[in-house]
């Protein structure tokens, strides 16, 4: 069982950065991948970002360039740099971590998920 915080959402103007983290509980955080998704009002949760086991990243086309996934092993946290941000970006982010070697952009990849923090990007 694995237990996810999300933190560091907030308030910021276009083009400004902000940093979210995910704290994991409970043993062998290095074995799952872990996820980034968001969800804005009236849509569909979206993929943002992973970071695999083997430390391989992927991102949705939307944010490259843009965001910035990692993961401290040791601190059995992931973040989620976020910088150039639009005001299309305000969504609840959501952490999720998966037990698949390669977890992929679909949320049943991942079975376990945090409270999700907003963020807000205003023009």
């Amino acid at each position: 069982q694995v237990q996810l915080v999300e933190s560091g959402g907030g308030l910021v103007q276009a083009g400004g950065s902000l940093r979210l983290s995910c704290a994991a509980s409970g043993p062998t955080f290095s074995r799952y991948g872990m996820g980034w998704f968001r969800q804005a009002p009236e849509k569909e949760r979206e993929f943002v970002a992973v970071t695999r086991v083997s430390t391989s990243t992927y991102y949705a086309d939307f944010v490259k360039g843009r965001f910035t996934v990692s993961r401290d092993n040791v601190r059995n946290t992931v973040y989620l740099q976020m910088n150039s941000l639009k005001p299309e970006d305000t969504a609840v982010y959501y952490c999720a971590a998966s037990g698949m070697v390669v977890p992929g952009t679909s949320p049943h990849d991942y079975a376990y998920w945090g409270q999700g923090t907003q963020v807000t990007v205003s023009s």
